[in-house]
């Protein structure tokens, strides 16, 4: 399995960006997609996960109200929409697959989001 993250770029507060999550190399059919990011000296915080295929989402409270997360199930592409972005949105992000039932966890090697004005 692997995912790769893409979309990552310079923003200004309150702009929205939206980064993909491309998933490849399996064929079960349930699996989460989380997204996590990271800031250097801090641990990695859980920004929003996407259950499939059910659809059940949940977002971290620092981006809940901000953040979409989708989906595109033919291309196993998920992704994260950033809505009025601010400056501690600033990060790398990264996506994870988790299928408990097969104990797999795939890691992109993760986008940089900076939120500067």
């Amino acid at each position: 399995v692997q995912v790769v993250e893409s979309g990552g770029a310079s923003v200004q507060p309150g702009e929205s960006l939206t980064l993909s999550c491309a998933a490849s190399g399996f064929t079960f059919r349930y699996y989460d997609v989380n997204w996590y990011r990271q800031v250097p000296g801090k641990e990695r915080e859980l920004v929003a996960t996407l259950k499939i295929p059910s659809g059940d989402r949940s977002f971290g409270d620092s981006v809940k109200g901000r953040f979409t997360i989708s989906e595109d199930r033919a291309k196993k592409v998920v992704y994260l929409r950033m809505n009025r972005v601010e400056f501690e949105d600033t990060a790398v992000y990264f996506c994870n697959l988790i299928n408990p039932t097969l104990r797999l966890s795939a890691w992109g090697r993760g986008t940089q989001v900076t939120v500067s004005s």
